[in-house]
């Protein structure tokens, strides 16, 4: 047997046999479900993933009530998820779907790929999934079992390896059960061959592993070469007035995009910027946030401002301190706000 299909045949297989079948999104050909799932799921773990997707669909239950919302209320619905910039394509593409495409989905990967926020793989898993067409996936989960099994040495991110594994996966599809072989490779780079302490003696492919083999499981998939990461510190003026917090909406590119947060600044800089007169000023802890490519620390003050205080700005927002938290902030701005609040504003 062929070394492709014995991959296959085996992974499909135990897919059947002992994979995932009990997922929200499963036994589902929706393309409008099958996509949101994919776009939530990039970078975030199944377990946190859930919740979120039935909250969203129960707002957003299809592509045209998507793309009619405004962008704060899906910025909000996505709070908490991360990485912000999915959420605002996700919903640049329910409305290219919704007026270019008159709400119809893709059917190939090619053209998926084609919309905002779709990547190959992705493109490749909807177009699995919904249409049953034939074309591989290469997220994170699926490089570290290729590298592994077919013990390919290299940075998987660097282009020469990048291409190798992109070919390999294409070479490895079945000609029948797609889905199934779909699904299969993401649930065995979810739940045994994990970044850590994979579970060799459960895999169906742990014969043929190179990795495995040559005790080389944690080397592979070469990480990348490591580079500084850079240092940033911002101050956040958390005003309230006894009851409510004032938050200011984030222009909808950059940092937070979109997202409601403490205006940024120091004290007399944002009293100045909004024609406040500020009262009891309080420093709080400074809070440290890691992001992909750099690590922010927060030094937030309380400030209070007068009860009679009118916000003109467009920007601006009088939120209770009681539903601030929910309010579509971002997660560290979620922690300070928790703090106020367990503080009696």
């Amino acid at each position: 047997m062929a070394v492709q299909n014995r991959f296959s045949d085996e992974l499909i297989a135990w897919q059947k046999a002992a994979g995932r079948h009990d997922l929200p999104w499963q036994k589902t050909r929706d393309p409008y479900r099958v996509w949101l799932s994919e776009i939530m799921l990039q970078q975030t773990q199944v377990s946190t993933v859930i919740p979120y997707y039935a909250r969203f669909l129960d707002t957003f239950p299809d592509v045209l009530t998507l793309a009619a919302a405004p962008i704060e209320r899906v910025i909000e619905h996505w709070a908490g998820l991360g990485y912000y910039a999915r959420a605002r394509n996700l919903h640049r593409c329910a409305q290219q779907i919704a007026t270019v495409n008159g709400g119809i989905f893709p059917n190939s990967a090619e053209k998926l790929a084609e919309l905002p926020g779709i990547g190959r793989s992705t493109a490749a898993a909807i177009a699995a999934f919904s249409f049953g067409r034939k074309a591989a996936i290469l997220d994170g989960n699926v490089k570290r079992v290729l590298c592994r099994q077919f013990g390919i040495a290299g940075f998987p991110g660097a282009k020469a390896v990048h291409d190798r594994l992109w070919a390999l996966a294409d070479s490895l599809l079945p000609d029948s059960d797609i889905e199934v072989y779909t699904q299969g490779l993401m649930d065995l780079g979810a739940t045994l061959c994990t970044r850590s302490r994979p579970r060799c003696g459960d895999c169906p492919l742990a014969t043929e592993c190179v990795a495995r083999r040559d005790g080389r499981q944690g080397e592979l998939p070469e990480a990348k070469p490591r580079a500084a990461v850079p240092e940033r510190t911002s101050g956040f003026v958390l005003l309230t007035d006894g009851q409510r917090l004032l938050l200011e909406r984030r222009p909808p590119v950059g940092l937070w995009g979109g997202l409601l947060v403490p205006p940024e600044g120091e004290p007399a800089e944002v009293a100045a910027r909004f024609g406040l007169q500020l009262g009891e000023t309080t420093p709080l802890p400074p809070l440290k946030h890691a992001f992909t490519h750099f690590r922010l620390t927060l030094k937030p003050v309380l400030c209070r401002v007068a009860p009679g205080f009118q916000a003109t700005e467009a920007v601006l927002e009088w939120v209770d301190i009681s539903r601030a938290a929910d309010a579509g902030v971002p997660a560290p701005i979620k922690k300070l706000i928790r703090q106020v609040a367990s503080a009696g504003g």
